[in-house]
Parts: structure tokens; C-alpha cells; sequence
């Protein structure tokens, strides 16, 4: 874990575990022990955000959330769902290395051409856009929502 980058996020605590070569995380939502990836990094520490900064319900918050895309199974990287079970917020993570481009929110759009979520969320644990999808349009937002609502 030494050699993964501080990313802009709060700090988060972290159960790991060797298995033979690898780094192991235990993912609370799922209650399973993970390869830590890069994008494994990224994306416990957003679940986490996601969970201390804008109050969203851990039993909300889905993983690999299936979308059919062109009849092709897709899955969005992070949904937090809302009180219906309706997608609210799609995100899309990315190893630190990974450039948040064009092509990442295309992606991300893509998977809300079919989630209909309110809020997408891009990040690499160093940059983060968030945007709401609103009268047919996304606006970028200047932080993450509140999901308290």
C-alpha cells in the first residue's frame, strides 16, 4: 500500500491483508477482501467520502451496478441510489495514473443515458468533477452533492 499515492481525498482506515503477492482490502459494503488496485484505491476512498462527506446510506451505495448498454452488460463503477431504489449518483473511478478526459465523462454518460442518475461523479482520487444532470443538460458543480436529502 506504501506505493499507492495520497489522493485528494479525507484519510480513510483501511483492514488489509497479504495473499501470496497481493494486497487484500476488505470492502465493508460487499463484506469481501479485494485486490487493492489502483482503482480499488480510488474507489474505497470516494465510498468513503460518499459515506462521511454527503451523507449518503452505506446500504445505498451499489458496486459494479449493472447497465445494459446496446443489449451489451456494462457495469458503473459506484450508484448510490435513492429512497425508491432509483439511481441518484453514477461515478465513475479511475487509477491515479489515469487521465479524467472526454472520453471518462463519455463513458459516464453513457452508463446515465440508462441509469437516468441526477448527479455523475468522475474521479482518479486526484481529480474529481461532479456534475447534475438537469433540463437535459449537465452543469458541473464545484463539490459533491449533499445525499442527505
Amino acid at each position: 500500500m506504501n506505493d499507492l499515492p495520497k489522493l485528494h481525498f479525507p484519510p480513510i482506515r483501511l483492514r488489509a491483508r497479504h495473499r501470496g503477492e497481493a494486497v487484500e482490502v476488505w470492502d465493508s459494503l460487499r463484506g469481501i477482501y479485494l485486490v487493492l488496485t489502483p482503482e480499488e484505491w480510488v474507489r474505497q476512498h470516494l465510498i468513503a467520502c460518499l459515506i462521511t462527506q454527503c451523507g449518503a446510506q452505506p446500504t445505498r451505495i451499489v458496486q459494479e451496478y449493472a447497465v445494459q448498454l446496446n443489449g451489451q452488460p456494462q457495469r458503473a463503477d459506484v450508484v448510490v441510489v435513492d429512497d425508491a431504489a432509483r439511481p441518484l449518483l453514477v461515478a465513475e473511478c479511475k487509477a491515479p495514473h489515469v487521465k479524467i478526459d472526454g472520453r471518462t465523462f463519455a463513458q459516464a454518460v453513457r452508463y446515465n443515458s440508462v441509469l437516468g442518475a441526477r448527479y455523475v461523479v468522475l474521479t482518479n482520487g486526484l481529480q474529481h468533477y461532479c456534475c447534475e444532470f438537469c433540463d437535459g443538460q449537465y452543469r458541473r458543480l464545484d463539490r459533491f452533492p449533499d445525499l442527505r436529502r
